[in-house]
């Protein structure tokens, strides 16, 4: 019997240095999360004198007692989850059944519909003609401005299609024969062999919307109480860069005044800022990892026609 080659040193070597730049790469990564995380547990005024970077050096959680004590944040955390499930719900349902329809070769004017749905994603009219259009409809400062402009997706809907084609026809003939419709012939047949595409799909619709703070912060502008958790985060890293440029502008009593209507002297603007920045990126950090395979598989099995 031949003797098992061992792996010769060049190989170690290869391995120790894929492994340095793997970990490299992962700490770059993590650790300025981890640097905000150690900021929003540290007092506020120990952590101005800076040298933190690793460990908390006056532990505190004043910074998130007067975080969870403003009266945003929970209305934020509801808009946003609300929206978030909404947009994948009703982008998955549309997207999905307008992908479908477009396999149909003999569907009446198919071409023209296809190239109507990518024109559209050539050219956008700008910001003011969309808040235009928003107030003309009734969506400036409401909830659903958040849901509908978001349903139609001409690029998840192009992932959807050529995964549909991949599925062999003689599925469909199947459902047909033993007599399903054109819908029960996709519910039973085309959805349950899409589970990774789609929920590569969902994955893709609710990190946007979780991210979004744009919406919010221009078509929503008299009610504080529906900005979602992203754009209650930029008004909160807003106001903080406003206090620390006030204090390289010399407005020190402005800067004591905002300080003092905190709970506790320990909690400044910046450490404020680190707290409310962990609690709403919390949420999405916990659920990305158990969704992050999907993005591979979904994206190859959507993206490579048999």
């Amino acid at each position: 019997m031949h003797r098992a080659l061992k792996p010769s040193k060049a190989y170690y070597f290869g391995q120790s240095i894929n492994y340095i730049i793997l970990i490299g790469i992962g700490f770059i990564t993590l650790y300025p999360f981890w640097y905000c995380l150690v900021l929003s547990f540290n007092d506020g005024m120990d952590a101005l004198k800076g040298g933190i970077y690793f460990w908390p050096r006056s532990f505190t959680i004043q910074n998130y007692v007067r975080a969870f004590t403003n009266p945003l944040i929970f209305s934020a955390f509801t808009i946003s989850v609300s929206r978030t499930f909404l947009s994948v719900v009703l982008a998955c349902t549309f997207t999905s059944l307008m992908a479908y329809g477009l396999t149909k070769r003999d569907l009446p004017g198919r071409s023209i519909i296809i190239f109507y749905f990518y024109f559209t994603t050539l050219f956008s009219g700008g910001l003011i003609p969309t808040y235009i259009l928003y107030r003309q409809i009734g969506f400036l400062n409401n909830f659903w401005v958040y849901v509908v402009p978001g349903i139609y997706s001409f690029f998840n809907a192009i992932i959807l299609r050529t995964f549909f084609y991949t599925i062999p026809e003689s599925l469909k003939e199947s459902a047909r024969l033993d007599g399903c419709s054109e819908l029960g012939t996709f519910v039973r047949i085309m959805l349950p062999l899409s589970v990774p595409v789609m929920a590569t799909i969902a994955l893709f619709v609710g990190v946007a919307n979780w991210n979004d703070w744009f919406t919010g912060a221009y078509f929503v502008t008299r009610r504080r109480d529906l900005y979602p958790a992203a754009t209650l985060l930029h008004d909160l890293l807003s106001q903080a860069n406003f206090v620390n440029s006030l204090s390289s502008t010399g407005g020190e009593m402005m800067i004591n005044e905002a300080l003092m209507s905190s709970s506790a002297r320990s909690v400044t603007p910046e450490s404020l800022k680190m707290a409310f920045l962990i609690i709403l990126t919390f949420p999405i950090i916990c659920i990305y990892p158990f969704l992050q395979k999907y993005f591979v598989k979904g994206i190859m099995i959507g993206s490579i026609k048999e």
